[in-house]
């Protein structure tokens, strides 16, 4: 399986961030893994599904002599979440998530099959419960937690004011939102919460997404047809 990844480097008031990207699994999720010059890191969407992609990012964590401080997950249909079994065995944290999206956990095998899958083993489990106005913190770094339900009723965009960036997982795209037809998919509340929690940020905020390109605030704002 090949998979691409690339590196972004924030430096803002001599404090670097640097955030990892990886694409994964046979969706192509965006897995992140997100760290400073401490070395304690966060990973975002645990999607590596194949023995290569766990490999590679368990050798990027150990090479890099990084710390994983957090597990945390945009939300939990089954792309998003391939790895968080492993992740937890290798490092010993836990997945924290929304426990508005237990239902897809409950529903794991389900999920699988809608989408051609073959069962994976068992489905991982909400360790620590967030919730919107939570606040994760490693290193130097703050993420403030925005809850925007609609793609599911769990989808959780981290917010690093500091650095000028979101990880906003399935809600947000570059030029489109999440898809909405899913399980307790909502089209108008997912609207709504991007347009009053999204779109109210700085225009330079960055976004990075659970699938595809990167893009930002002000671009969406002007030009995705669903925002209009």
């Amino acid at each position: 399986m090949l998979f691409e990844f690339h590196f972004v480097q924030h430096d803002k008031n001599f404090k670097i961030m640097n955030v990892k990207v990886f694409q994964f699994n046979p969706v192509g999720v965006n897995t992140y893994v997100v760290y400073d010059e401490t070395k304690e890191c966060t990973i975002i969407d645990a999607g590596c599904f194949y023995a290569d992609e766990k490999e590679h990012l368990l050798n990027f964590i150990l090479d890099n002599d990084l710390i994983v401080k957090h597990m945390i997950n945009t939300h939990l249909h089954f792309d998003h979440v391939f790895g968080c079994n492993f992740i937890s065995e290798q490092f010993g944290v836990v997945l924290e998530a929304n426990d508005k999206d237990q239902f897809l956990l409950d529903q794991f095998d389900g999920q699988l099959r809608m989408f051609g899958f073959n069962p994976v083993g068992e489905a991982p489990k909400i360790g620590k419960v967030i919730k919107e106005g939570d606040m994760i913190e490693f290193g130097d770094q703050r993420f403030f937690v925005i809850h925007v339900p609609g793609h599911s009723p769990g989808s959780l965009v981290f917010y690093n004011e500091e650095e000028e960036c979101l990880f906003a997982g399935d809600v947000l795209f570059r030029d489109s939102i999440g898809r909405t037809d899913l399980a307790r998919g909502n089209h108008d509340e997912l609207v709504a919460g991007i347009k009053s929690k999204l779109m109210t940020l700085p225009p330079e905020t960055l976004v990075y997404s659970g699938h595809g390109p990167n893009t930002t605030v002000g671009y969406e704002k002007k030009h995705n047809p669903y925002l209009q």
